[in-house]
């Protein structure tokens, strides 16, 4: 078995992504990994985990957009203006949450014309390099106790749902829900199936996930750091605030959820800087797929 820089984390095969659609038109969208359960399986009981800021410091698509400006795909100015955009719309999303429409149409830019296999592979590498050495040791820890306990683990993320099934391969857990993006021949048309995983679509698409799966969510517990995500935590029996921003804990606080926070001081400040929410996704990967299509016609 493979292991990345950090002891512990396995890799797995991927299974193909699962798209479902409930009775009003909601779509979600999982990937399985390969991992064999480690103790006798619980089977109505799951944990759902947040990635960005809860299990991984930062943002996952933020470091994704790193590995590939080291590989020459855009440039650092590119990547300058990713990072501002992510900030700034992070800050619109608050003030215009249900506006999400240009989020919806230009969310996936930056895959248009990829190949699957290939943003996979990258995904793979850029894990290794750039995102395994960000993993919180202690949330990675809190979901190593659900799956000794017998249930499955999934990853609940904004970004595309094979990058999240990497990145769950990659840390031994089950599976993950993302973002669908639409794909022909193998390849990303640039386009989205249904909505970005995000706000109350993540509540809606672990309630969907249950159902096939036979979960109890009463039983489940779901981890985030953010108020963004407080339809996921009020959708389970257990909610669990990781990292929280400011309103996340007043929210837990009042409603006595368990806090865990593994920031400490001056490293609590560097790491919040890539930090997004879905709509943070948007513009950061229009930039990057501008950059993406000069290179290809400049190549």
């Amino acid at each position: 078995m493979r292991r990345t820089g950090e002891e512990g984390i396995r890799v797995a095969r991927s299974r193909k992504v699962t798209v479902s659609t409930d009775a009003e038109g909601h779509t979600a969208g999982w990937a399985e990994t390969d991992l064999a359960p480690v103790t006798a399986p619980d089977p109505t009981a799951a944990a759902f985990f947040d990635v960005d800021n809860t299990m991984m410091q930062g943002a996952s698509i933020y470091w994704f957009a790193r590995g590939l400006a080291s590989r020459n795909y855009f440039t650092t100015a590119d990547l300058a203006r990713f990072a501002w955009q992510q900030l700034r719309f992070r800050l619109l999303a608050r003030e215009h949450a249900g506006d999400m429409s240009l989020a919806k149409e230009a969310a996936l830019a930056f895959v248009e014309g990829w190949r699957v296999d290939d943003v996979e592979r990258l995904a793979e590498e850029i894990f290794d390099e750039m995102m395994a050495p960000r993993i919180w040791a202690g949330t990675h820890q809190l979901a190593q106790r659900h799956l000794e306990a017998g249930q499955r683990v999934w990853l609940v993320s904004a970004a595309p749902v094979e990058i999240g099934r990497v990145i769950a391969a990659r840390l031994g857990l089950t599976g993950a829900i993302g973002t669908v993006a639409e794909v022909v021949d193998g390849a990303y048309t640039g386009r989205l199936v249904g909505d970005l995983m995000h706000g109350p679509a993540k509540a809606e698409a672990v309630t969907q996930l249950a159902a096939v799966e036979g979960l109890d969510l009463s039983r489940c517990a779901a981890y985030s750091d953010s108020a963004n995500d407080l339809p996921l935590l009020s959708a389970v029996g257990r909610a669990v605030a990781v990292n929280p921003d400011g309103n996340l804990l007043r929210q837990a606080r009042q409603h006595g959820w368990e806090v865990r926070d593994f920031r400490t001081g001056r490293r609590a400040v560097k790491i919040a800087v890539p930090s997004t929410a879905a709509a943070g996704l948007v513009a950061g990967a229009v930039t990057a797929g501008l950059a993406l299509q000069r290179r290809r016609r400049a190549g």
